[in-house]
C-alpha cells in the first residue's frame, strides 16, 4: 500500500496521523505531568537545554519552533524558579547561554519516569519489529524534511539532485 493511497476511502495522512498522536500523546502528557508544577512549554525547554546545555535562547527557539522573544518570557520563569541560568557568552556579548542548575534534575527525573511509562503506555501491544520499522520510516521522513526545509531557506545541502 502506497502512502495515502487514494484508492483506500478516509485513510489519515501521515501528517495528519502525526499531528494527532503529537497532540494525544502532549495531552496524556500534561495530565500525567501535572504535578510537576510546569507548563508543556517549560518541560519542553527544561528538556531541550538539557540535551543541549549552553544552548542560547535563539537556538532554543529555533528547536522548540517559537519566537525567540517568546523563549525569553519562558526562560525568565525557570530562571525566577530556580530551574535554570543565562551565563554569558565568552565570544558574543549579546548573547546567553542556558545552563540547568541541580534544582532541576528533581523535575527532570520525574519528567522521564512520565515519558517512559507514557512511552511504553502508548506502544503496549505493538510488535517489537513493527515499533523499530516505524521508527527508522519516521527517522527518514524527518531527515528528509529537515533536508526540503533547508532547500526551501537557500541552504546548501549534500544531497544530489
Amino acid at each position: 500500500m502506497a502512502p495515502n493511497d487514494p484508492n483506500i476511502p478516509n485513510a489519515p495522512s501521515v501528517g495528519y496521523l502525526i499531528a494527532d498522536l503529537t497532540r494525544l500523546f502532549g495531552r496524556v502528557f500534561d495530565r500525567r505531568a501535572a504535578h510537576l508544577g510546569l507548563t508543556r512549554v517549560q518541560w519542553r525547554s527544561l528538556k531541550r537545554i538539557h540535551d543541549n546545555e549552553g544552548l542560547t535562547q535563539s537556538g532554543l527557539a529555533d528547536l522548540l519552533d517559537m519566537e525567540p522573544i517568546a523563549v525569553g518570557r519562558v526562560i525568565d520563569r525557570l530562571q525566577k524558579a530556580g530551574f535554570v541560568e543565562r551565563r554569558a557568552d565568552p565570544d558574543d556579548r549579546r548573547c546567553w547561554r542556558l545552563y540547568l542548575l541541580p534544582q532541576s534534575m528533581q523535575v527532570m527525573d520525574g519528567i522521564g519516569r512520565v515519558s517512559i511509562v507514557l512511552r511504553e503506555d502508548a506502544t503496549h501491544g505493538v510488535d517489537p519489529g513493527d515499533y523499530e520499522t516505524t521508527m527508522r520510516v519516521l527517522e527518514q521522513m524527518r531527515d528528509n524534511l529537515i533536508r526540503l526545509d533547508r532547500e526551501s531557506r537557500g541552504e546548501a545541502t549534500s544531497r544530489k539532485a
